[in-house]
């Protein structure tokens, strides 16, 4: 029920968007969508509230920090402000009749150190975050040895899950090492995911440049735990003829370039769900105004809401998958490839990498 009342309540803030339209403009659903899965300097809830976020630059007048809505006139169109201008979701310098300045025919702006809606979306999840874990972490001093209760025992299957069905299955012995950054970025994405989906959440895991972060932390990890192993079968693949190792060295090549790609796939998947989900939905939404019919809307809503649980599932789904590749290369660099070593059961990544 509270489901099919948040997207009651979607819809109508879609319909007020629509009604609005200035000059008698058809309903644009690109421009919508692009605007509910994009970045922005305000923080748009629903129609008529919105939220200006503080835009910090540094540039050619030091450090400037303001509020966003100095960029809107009382009909909210955009105007210059402080010698800057904002066009295209980008703040650069303003010349003299109020346009970027451009260089070379290339617009420049200040250093933008702005908090953006996804830099307060991700703030946000961290604070949610550190209220959760730290609740827990007390309840465990309180009631030790006593049985979890309330959130604690929510939360303390998943953490045992991901203790033992993805890092000590794919890492091993010395998977410890690695839990706080699997439970962290589990978590972090798992959370996200969810505030995504609410009603003027922002699109932060479908930002591919929060993803390439997080890919490239995985990369580091990975890269800084191999061993002799790791490194050996990559530069000296056991197995492979001397010719394609020395002669002409296409095995290492490919292994150098099989460090970049399982990232890049852990970016790119990550990156590509999330945002595919929300333009589904968005989209479906957008067959009311498209049709401009009320009769679409019972077939656009009921789609609207399979699409919606489904992508409940595919946020704790893409969490699980991100969490359990970054454990698959930890173990890979960290194993014992003689049969002897930190494993104790040497093939359990590609045993799991089969499944």
């Amino acid at each position: 029920m509270k489901k099919i009342l948040v997207f009651l309540f979607a819809i109508l803030t879609f319909s007020a968007q629509a009604a609005e339209s200035k000059d008698g403009a058809a309903f644009n659903p690109g421009d919508m969508i692009m605007h509910h899965i994009g970045d922005d300097y305000t923080w748009h809830f629903a129609d008529g509230l919105v939220a200006p976020l503080p835009v910090i630059l540094y540039g050619e007048n030091g450090v400037d920090v303001f509020s966003s809505s100095n960029f809107y006139n009382a009909n909210h169109e955009l105007q210059p402000y402080n010698g800057y201008v904002m066009n295209h979701g980008h703040i650069y310098y303003a010349d003299a009749n109020g346009q970027a300045r451009t260089v070379e025919g290339k617009a420049v702006g200040p250093l933008d150190l702005s908090i953006t809606k996804n830099v307060a979306s991700m703030l946000l999840s961290v604070l949610l975050m550190f209220l959760v874990f730290m609740s827990i972490a007390g309840a465990y001093k309180k009631n030790r040895g006593k049985a979890p209760r309330g959130m604690q025992s929510f939360f303390e299957p998943i953490i045992v899950f991901v203790r033992d069905d993805i890092a000590k299955t794919n890492i091993g012995p010395k998977y410890e090492r690695y839990m706080p950054y699997l439970l962290t970025v589990f978590f972090f994405i798992w959370f996200n995911n969810l505030l995504g989906l609410m009603p003027g959440g922002a699109n932060l895991t479908g930002n591919i440049t929060v993803t390439l972060i997080l890919a490239v932390f995985t990369l580091l990890i990975t890269v800084f735990s191999g061993n002799k192993s790791y490194w050996g079968h990559i530069f000296n693949t056991p197995g492979v003829p001397w010719w394609l190792k020395w002669g002409i060295p296409i095995m290492p090549l490919v292994e150098v370039i099989g460090i970049f790609t399982k990232p890049f796939s852990l970016m790119v998947r990550l990156f590509a769900n999330i945002t595919a989900g929300h333009i589904i939905i968005l989209s479906l939404f957008s067959l009311i105004f498209i049709f401009e019919s009320v009769a679409i809307s019972p077939v656009s809503v009921a789609f609207a809401i399979f699409m919606n649980f489904l992508e409940l599932f595919v946020a704790l789904l893409q969490a699980y998958i991100f969490t359990l590749l970054s454990a698959m290369y930890f173990g890979g660099a960290v194993e014992e490839h003689d049969g002897h070593g930190d494993h104790g059961h040497g093939d359990a990544p590609h045993t799991v990498a089969a499944h």
